[in-house]
């Protein structure tokens, strides 16, 4: 990012100076109504607030969005943005609670909202060489049977060399549940590199599939090696244990969005403003339904 804090703190030490981007954000050609779309439009000062000439409807930038209905100030949510976007291996809601001064609830509610609009456009498959692997995480270790004492949940992720990662959960190892995951990141005839795992082999026909026997030692023959997208696992892998220590599995693939949009804009100088862009365009996301049992 081309920002550092303490120039965040010189551009936006004032709600209406967090208020007027936000604005031209959600609003770039100047605001209109968010419910009848008219762009006849008045300010309501005392209120910060925009009213429609039309239908008559007050508004905000922030209404409807995934900053609806919160009482933080702005100012708190631009730095709490800013962390989560500059920390390479994330930063855990307790830590972010200490920095902005919130209580623990109110900073893993703002995390996760954030993690909302981290979500990369997977639109547009991946072509090129592909690097395609799998990995197990979380899980508590039994020190008496010397194993994982509970299933852990299996990940999956496709990394395009010199471009974007993608990845996420599925239900178990097995090439049933790879194959969809292959199939829809990956463009038909691209190069796919995996290790020897069997779960590969009927999904690789429909690629260039090359494979290194890890079980042998062997980690690089050429150009074929996994070693981008373990790069990537180890990263995640890192900020689970160092920031976060444990995550439940019901939201492992909030955290998994925010690494790969992070990992994926690393070289991106707009990541901060564009992470404000999706919040302002990102629907509400209420406590109620983060919380909610399955």
């Amino acid at each position: 990012m081309d920002t550092n804090l303490l120039e965040l703190f010189e551009k936006f030490n004032s709600e209406d100076r967090c208020r007027e981007l936000l604005e031209s954000l959600r609003f770039p050609g100047g605001p209109c109504c968010i419910r009848c779309g008219s762009v006849r439009v008045g300010r309501i000062t005392t209120r910060n607030q925009i009213q429609c000439l039309d239908c008559h409807y007050q508004f905000t930038a922030t209404a409807g969005t995934v900053f609806h209905d919160s009482h933080l100030p702005l100012w708190k949510w631009f730095l709490a943005v800013y962390l989560m976007c500059d920390s390479k291996k994330g930063i855990s809601a307790n830590q972010l609670g200490r920095m902005i001064g919130v209580s623990y609830k109110t900073a893993w509610y703002l995390c996760h909202r954030i993690r909302e609009a981290m979500k990369c456009d997977e639109s547009q498959k991946l072509t090129g060489t592909i690097e395609a692997d799998e990995t197990f995480v979380g899980g508590v270790y039994d020190k008496r049977r010397k194993r994982v004492q509970f299933e852990k949940p299996c990940v999956v992720g496709v990394i395009q060399r010199g471009g974007p990662v993608r990845a996420r959960k599925i239900q178990s190892r097995g090439a049933r549940a790879i194959a969809p995951f292959i199939q829809q990141s990956v463009e038909p005839g691209a190069a796919l590199m995996t290790d020897d795992y069997a779960g590969y082999r009927k999904i690789g026909k429909k690629y260039e599939h090359d494979s290194v026997n890890h079980s042998h030692f062997e980690y690089v023959r050429g150009n074929t090696h996994t070693n981008s997208i373990e790069n990537f696992w180890s990263l995640f892998k890192r900020g689970l244990v160092g920031s976060f220590h444990k995550v439940s599995e019901k939201h492992l693939d909030r955290y998994l969005d925010e690494f790969t949009y992070r990992f994926n804009g690393r070289k991106d100088d707009l990541l901060f403003p564009n992470t404000l862009r999706n919040l302002v365009n990102g629907k509400a996301l209420p406590f109620e339904k983060l919380t909610k049992t399955a």
